[in-house]
């Protein structure tokens, strides 16, 4: 997952790859590397971050989409903005309209369901040949402690199940693709 974090009017370019509590991991930020350890005593709001062998206590308000938000860091005021990319709609014609992520995708096959974001498939919920409706649920992505449901994006039938329990995805990556 790539994003770009501004803190204190300083932009930075961050990729967080696959992580976990209590197993590192790394992270890029502006092209460098570093190793990451979240604490195990994680929750939403305050928790430890070891970065490159250096203790951190981070101290965060629930977080909004791109609004920016104050933090600490061991006890050190900040201000900090998540730059999240917004879909932009697209009328094509009248009454119709689409919306479209403009970013690149690796999915090649139409139909293609993609994972928004790193992470783990917890659970497939369809099976190759079913029928689903438009929002039915096909799998759960686990992503930095949260489960999200992947959602059918139009109705159709499972053509194929390209993600197994328990497998990490990259961002983009194609999970299922409908017809």
């Amino acid at each position: 997952m790539k994003r770009e974090i501004v803190i204190d009017g300083k932009p930075y370019q961050v990729e967080i790859t696959e992580c976990s509590v209590g197993s590192p991991f790394q992270i890029k930020i502006n092209n460098r590397t570093r190793e990451v350890l979240l604490g195990q005593e994680l929750n939403l709001t305050n928790f430890t971050l070891t970065v490159d062998k250096e203790l951190y206590q981070v101290e965060l308000p629930l977080l909004g989409k791109n609004a920016p938000f104050s933090m600490k860091v061991n006890a050190v005021p900040f201000t900090a903005e998540i730059k999240i990319e917004t879909p932009k709609v697209v009328v094509s014609a009248p009454s119709l309209v689409s919306v479209q992520i403009q970013k690149p995708t690796r999915a090649a096959a139409e139909g293609a369901v993609v994972a928004p974001m790193a992470g783990k498939i917890v659970s497939v919920k369809v099976k190759k040949g079913d029928a689903v409706k438009i929002g039915a649920v096909l799998c759960v992505l686990e992503a930095m402690k949260m489960e999200n449901e992947i959602t059918a994006p139009k109705s159709g039938v499972v053509q194929e199940i390209a993600v197994q329990e328990g497998k990490a995805v990259n961002e983009n990556d194609v999970l299922i693709i409908l017809n």
